[in-house]
C-alpha cells in the first residue's frame, strides 16, 4: 500500500470511502460517531486544499483508505477530563481514518506512516467505536480521557508517544 497527499480529484472516492466506513460503524454497533453525513464533501475539500488529507492506495492505484494528519494543537483537546494527555510535547493528530474495507491493515499501515512523521501522536474515538478503540490499543496508543468534539459530544482521547532513547 502507499499513501499520498489527496488531490481534488480524488473528493468523489473519498466520499464513497466515508460512506462505506459509516455503514462499516452501523454494522458494528457504532451509529453515533459519524452522523448527518459526516465528514461532509465540504469539509474534506477543505481538507484536501490544506494538504492534510491522505489516501491509501494499493498497488494498483485503487484508493482504498483515507485519513487527515494535522499537526496540533487542535482545539478540541485543549481540554481534557478524567485523566491527563500523556504530555504537553508537539503533536499531529490523526483524524477521519477511514477504510473502503477491501484491504486489510489501512489502519495499521496509516499508524505506521504517520509515527515516521512525528513521534507524538493524538487520535480520538467514539466510546461505541469498538474497533477502533482495539486497533488504537494495539498499535500502543494510550486512552488518556475524554475530550469533546465541535458538536459538543464525547470522545475518548488517545496518545502515542515515541520518547527519544
Amino acid at each position: 500500500m502507499q499513501i499520498r497527499l489527496a488531490e481534488a480529484h480524488d473528493l468523489d472516492r473519498l466520499m464513497e470511502i466515508f460512506e462505506a466506513a459509516r455503514t462499516f460503524m452501523v454494522s458494528v454497533g457504532n451509529a453515533h460517531q459519524w452522523i448527518n453525513g459526516y465528514p461532509q464533501r465540504e469539509l474534506i475539500a477543505g481538507e484536501i486544499a490544506a494538504s492534510h488529507c491522505y489516501v491509501c492506495t494499493t498497488e494498483s492505484g485503487d484508493i482504498v483508505g483515507t485519513f487527515c494528519f494535522i499537526q496540533g494543537p487542535d482545539p478540541t483537546y485543549a481540554r481534557i477530563e478524567d485523566g491527563n494527555w500523556l504530555d504537553e510535547e508537539p503533536y499531529y493528530v490523526i483524524h477521519r481514518l477511514a477504510s473502503d474495507g477491501s484491504y486489510r491493515g489501512v489502519a495499521a499501515q496509516c499508524i505506521d506512516w504517520c509515527r515516521n512523521r512525528s513521534a507524538n501522536l493524538r487520535v480520538d474515538t467514539h466510546a461505541d467505536n469498538k474497533v477502533m478503540q482495539h486497533i488504537l490499543e494495539k498499535q500502543g496508543f494510550v486512552r488518556c480521557g475524554i475530550i469533546y468534539v465541535a458538536n459538543g459530544t464525547p470522545r475518548i482521547a488517545y496518545q502515542s508517544r515515541k520518547y527519544s532513547e
